[in-house]
């Protein structure tokens, strides 16, 4: 892997986790480790700093060593406040780097070279989505900085939408192949957790 110094990511583990039946869907098990560490094996070594976006009281993940970030607006409106809480934290440590990644806490199997492929897909859009089989993964995304002042006015202004908000400023979609499995395959239910393993859904190749 690649290690992108213009990139920094954020763990969107923010969500209600309503179809897991509540709680921290970013603790619960699978193949034997938290889904955290998961999706930090994948995509850490690809950037150049990484933080977690969940609310509530942040000691419960201590254990590793992430900045926190709550969401900065109210209400849980959705995942874009995690992509604005990332962008706001990127803004306040590292100024110098243009894009924030955003990634799931349930996507276990996200390509090792995500950063790179998504930039290289991006050409004159804005932002760059993760697609595979057709169907967009719109929280798997590259996002300009930039944009941090937009989308606090969209959310505050009642935007929740993620592709829609998106559309709104220019998305280029890149495909990932599905061959060997889909790398966004996603926990979503708690069957889900017993539904695959490692040794079954390999795309660390």
């Amino acid at each position: 892997m690649t290690r992108d110094l213009n990139t920094v990511g954020i763990v969107l583990a923010g969500g209600l986790a309503r179809r897991m039946g509540g709680g921290d869907k970013a603790l619960r098990v699978f193949d034997g480790r938290p889904l955290l560490d998961h999706a930090l094996d994948r995509v850490a070594p690809q950037l150049r700093a990484i933080a977690l976006n969940a609310n509530g009281d942040p000691s419960r993940f201590a254990a590793w060593h992430l900045p926190v970030i709550a969401d900065p607006v109210p209400d849980h409106p959705g995942p874009l406040a995690g992509v604005l809480a990332g962008m706001r934290w990127a803004q306040a440590y590292f100024p110098d780097v243009a894009d924030l990644l955003s990634v799931p806490t349930d996507t276990p199997f996200l390509p090792t070279d995500l950063v790179a492929r998504l930039r290289a897909g991006r050409g004159g859009k804005a932002i760059a989505v993760a697609t595979s089989a057709g169907q967009h993964h719109p929280v798997v995304a590259l996002w300009p900085v930039a944009l941090a002042d937009a989308l606090e006015a969209g959310l505050r202004g009642g935007a929740r939408r993620i592709d829609v908000w998106t559309a709104e400023h220019g998305v280029a979609a890149v495909e990932f192949s599905t061959e060997n499995g889909d790398p966004f395959f996603n926990i979503n239910r708690p069957e889900d957790l017993d539904r695959r393993s490692l040794e079954d859904l390999d795309h660390r190749k």
